[in-house]
């Protein structure tokens, strides 16, 4: 991906409840194609499918919900609770997600393909840019406790079971700081564009 690829490709990642779905539409406004790694986890663990099999032999029938489906909450309690087991799931779940996300970004019609996902470094994705999207923990946590009905100790459970910010920002090719407002955060995306536009012409 990205190096063998004559599109440039920004990996787009960050800790959880970060923001890096707001920045990836803003990508996306920009001009970039972008692709949802999250969404293609969600469609891989789908009913039927070897991913789907695969996650409830490892993880039991007690994580599906009435329809057969993989319920996420449940699933969500087994691993954030238990870094040996996340990674279990993350060794399942990773390569049907970047073979996924190879063959979308090599159909993109646009020569600049944005690929949001929160294991972009771990999975080892390869990218011609890496964007890390950061805020305040205490940002994170009122997030997270907000969009997805957690309690305090959900919330802080989610965001302890991943490596600290400062690991990815240590990467990063461009760090988009979200702790302010959206303009804020639309001028350091734009910004970042415009360097990357000058350097395709």
């Amino acid at each position: 991906m990205g190096a063998n690829s004559p599109k440039f490709v920004i990996g787009l990642t960050g800790n959880i409840a970060t923001g890096k779905s707001e920045v990836l539409k803003m990508l996306a406004r920009l001009g970039a194609t972008v692709i949802d790694a999250d969404a293609l986890a969600h469609r891989a663990m789908a009913k039927g499918t070897p991913v789907w099999r695969a996650v409830v032999e490892e993880f039991g029938e007690g994580i599906l919900g009435p329809d057969g489906e993989i319920d996420r909450s449940r699933l969500g309690e087994i691993v954030f609770s238990d870094p040996k087991a996340l990674r279990r799931l993350e060794k399942i779940v990773h390569p049907a997600v970047i073979a996924a996300t190879v063959e979308l970004i090599q159909a993109a019609e646009g020569d600049v393909v944005a690929v949001e996902a929160i294991k972009l470094i771990e999975a080892g994705m390869k990218c011609d840019s890496l964007w890390v999207v950061t805020c305040a923990k205490e940002q994170q946590l009122a997030r997270l406790m907000a969009q997805r009905g957690l309690s305090e100790e959900e919330a802080r459970r989610r965001i302890e079971a991943q490596p600290p910010q400062e690991e990815k920002l240590a990467l990063a090719d461009v760090v988009i700081d979200n702790s302010g407002s959206l303009e804020e955060t639309w001028e350091q995306v734009r910004a970042a564009w415009e360097r990357i536009r000058c350097s395709k012409r």
